[in-house]
């Protein structure tokens, strides 16, 4: 099976969007509220809005420090329970092994794969951007990333040896084992987030160009 590109993900994630009547709008802001800015735009993307947020004005929930560390599979059943997965935003699975870990496939991200990984006394993210291959000027794109990764907020990037020999690009984020399941959340939805910029920040160096963005 022909292994997808973060561009085809980025295509479908934009192509959904556009079908649930959603536009595109630039904003500037400091880098520190980069997560609110997220949470703010996953409640504007709600149809029929009843309540006003004032400025500065955010929803919190209430939220419980678990006492126990994460398990693959504690993770999964408890993943299972929230809204994303409950009402088919994006499916998991439980993949065994050494360090068994959980396959998530993103729909609201064009079925963007992410996959998590519980190691030791932290969580591990992160989804493949694509293979050295796909790069047309690897020393630039590298250089590029050691310049930019840090304005992606939670992820950073690597380069990997998969067990087939092949070197792939991976965007990724870590947390602590022991995190409240908010902040999981937040780092699945903003690791998907980030795949999706990073293809159109680093569009220069792909032999297959992202779509462009339609008005």
């Amino acid at each position: 099976m022909t292994q997808k590109t973060s561009a085809h993900y980025q295509r479908e994630f934009r192509r959904r969007l556009r079908e649930q009547g959603l536009v595109k709008k630039e904003v500037w802001i400091r880098p520190e509220n980069a997560r609110l800015l997220t949470q703010a735009e996953k409640t504007l993307r709600e149809p029929n809005l009843v309540e006003t947020i004032k400025e500065g004005e955010f929803v919190m929930t209430n939220l419980h420090e678990i006492s126990e560390l994460w398990t693959s599979q504690s993770l999964k059943t408890a993943l299972e329970q929230e809204p994303l997965f409950s009402t088919n935003q994006a499916t998991i699975e439980l993949i065994d092994g050494i360090d068994a870990s959980l396959f998530i496939e993103m729909k609201a991200f064009g079925d963007l794969p992410v996959f998590l990984t519980v190691v030791g006394e932290q969580i591990i993210v992160e989804s493949v951007l694509w293979p050295v291959d796909a790069v047309s000027d690897v020393a630039g794109f590298n250089d590029a990333i050691l310049r930019t990764h840090k304005y992606f907020p939670l992820s950073t990037i690597s380069l990997d040896t998969m067990a087939n020999g092949e070197s792939v690009y991976h965007m990724f984020g870590a947390l602590s084992a022991s995190s409240i399941m908010s902040n999981v959340l937040l780092e699945i939805d903003m690791l998907a987030n980030n795949v999706i910029q990073a293809t159109q920040a680093y569009a220069e160096f792909l032999i297959e160009q992202p779509t462009p963005e339609l008005a």
